[in-house]
């Protein structure tokens, strides 16, 4: 065998050191690497621990809804469109909606007065005034004495509190059959009753969460927002059935796997609703489409826990104990 001399010698060890410091991981990378797969331990391992963040959301929810309720007497505030009364459109572009507004609620201490400014091409064109209380020709009188509005520069609509209250009940019953008739369909379609379930429950809490964060933030239900509800409400059965889907129905690898699997596809799906629902509102000059990307955007966050926390915690319980009985 050949000797190696002192220069070989000093190029292996050479070489050895600097493999060691090419494959030796940086101190960073470790912490980053040790978060993550302490997140995922989290996840997987105390996924029932977790559970108890959209449950107490949940609850949280529902007791602002019984405490407007209390001190109210409904569950959120509603808009004239629903609740009934007077809503006023004029055009003009220099009259200030915050100024319109105060000098109305001096002038009816008793009523309640909104505005809001209706704009087209990123200008001002004019103001909404709605309001319950007060009749439409009290307020086109102190309109038209205060700020000399013609009739060519106003429209007036009148919503009685008979018809409002009428169109909110057959919303309310159009969203329960809604809700009994997803529930039929999602238990022919799995046939089993816990992943039915969670499916419903998440649509429902998410549904719930979102009406309360909305009352905290002051804005008041119509019927665009109602219609919001609708389509959020389809939104959350999409990425719950994508997840029970996959979890249920396929059967290659572990359960984990299949969940972690449905949240990549899951999350990609939220992230694009996310983001164009951001880009809606921030173009928008509508207050009607305003409402609704504003709820659509609440909703959307809401779903992401009660999809990927609370449904996917009662899919994993579920599937254990099924396997673990068979």
């Amino acid at each position: 065998m050949g000797k190696i001399n002192s220069g070989e010698k000093g190029n292996v060890h050479k070489n050895a050191h600097n493999e060691s410091v090419k494959h030796e991981p940086s101190p960073s990378h470790s912490k980053s690497l040790g978060l993550k797969e302490k997140l995922h331990s989290i996840y997987v391992k105390d996924y029932k621990k977790l559970m108890i963040i959209p449950n107490l959301l949940l609850f949280l929810s529902f007791a602002v809804l019984f405490f407007n309720l209390f001190t109210t007497g409904q569950f959120i505030e509603k808009g004239v469109s629903i609740q009934g009364g007077v809503s006023i459109t004029v055009i003009s572009k220099t009259l200030q909606s915050s100024d319109v507004e105060t000098f109305l609620k001096q002038s009816f201490p008793k009523a309640d007065v909104e505005t809001k400014t209706l704009s087209g091409a990123g200008e001002q064109i004019g103001l909404i005034i709605e309001a319950s209380d007060v009749t439409a020709d009290e307020l086109l009188q102190k309109l038209t004495s205060q700020y000399g509005i013609s009739k060519n520069d106003y429209t007036a609509e009148v919503t009685g509190s008979k018809l409002g209250n009428s169109f909110y009940n057959q919303l309310i019953i159009a969203v329960i059959i809604a809700f009994i008739l997803m529930a039929i369909v999602v238990y022919i379609y799995y046939r089993m009753f816990v992943p039915s379930f969670a499916i419903i429950l998440a649509a429902f809490s998410d549904m719930i969460t979102t009406l309360a964060i909305i009352s905290l933030l002051g804005v008041k239900l119509t019927t665009a927002g109602i219609a919001a509800l609708l389509m959020l409400i389809g939104y959350s059965v999409d990425t719950d059935i994508l997840l029970t889907t996959r979890v249920v129905k396929r059967k290659e690898g572990t359960i984990d796997e299949r969940i972690f699997g449905a949240f990549k596809t899951g999350m990609t799906m939220s992230a694009a609703a996310i983001a164009t629902t951001v880009v809606a509102l921030t173009l928008s000059h509508s207050d009607t489409l305003k409402q609704i990307m504003i709820i659509l955007l609440i909703g959307l966050l809401a779903d992401i826990i009660y999809t990927w926390i609370q449904n996917a915690g009662l899919l994993k319980w579920y599937m254990e104990k099924h396997h673990d009985k068979k």
